[in-house]
C-alpha cells in the first residue's frame, strides 16, 4: 500500500504558477501508474492528470491540457503537478493516489486561484 502527502498549495492569482509534490512512502511505488485528482467545493472528485510507472507516458484531462504538467521521481518517491496559467476554476483540493486509485487517500492540498 502506497501512503501519500501531498504539499505545495496555496494562493494564487489568476495566470500565476504553482508546483505541487506528493511524497509516496510504500514499496509499490514505482510499479504503480500515479495521478492527480482535484475536488472543488460541491462537486465530485475529478481525474487532473496521469503518469505511468516510468514516467514516460502522460494523459490529462481536457481543461488543463497545455497548462499543466505531471511528472515522477522514483528515486524520491514523489509524484509532481506544474500548474501555469492558473485560471479561478481551478480552486479546488488536490489530491494525489495510484491509478486506478486505492481506498486510501491523503489530506491534499489546497489550492485557491484569485480573479
Amino acid at each position: 500500500q502506497v501512503q501519500l502527502v501531498e504539499s505545495g498549495g496555496g494562493l494564487v492569482q489568476a495566470g500565476g504558477s504553482l508546483r505541487l509534490s506528493c511524497a509516496a512512502s510504500g514499496r509499490t511505488f514505482s510499479k504503480s501508474h500515479m495521478a492527480w485528482f482535484r475536488q472543488a467545493p460541491g462537486k465530485e472528485r475529478d481525474l487532473v492528470a496521469l503518469i505511468n510507472t516510468s514516467g514516460g507516458g502522460t494523459v490529462y484531462t481536457d481543461s488543463v491540457r497545455g497548462r499543466f504538467t505531471i511528472s515522477r521521481d522514483n528515486a524520491r518517491n514523489v509524484v509532481y503537478l506544474q500548474m501555469n496559467s492558473l485560471k479561478p476554476e481551478d480552486t479546488a483540493v488536490y489530491y494525489c493516489n495510484s491509478y486506478p486509485p486505492e481506498d486510501y487517500w491523503g489530506q491534499g492540498t489546497q489550492v485557491t486561484v484569485s480573479e
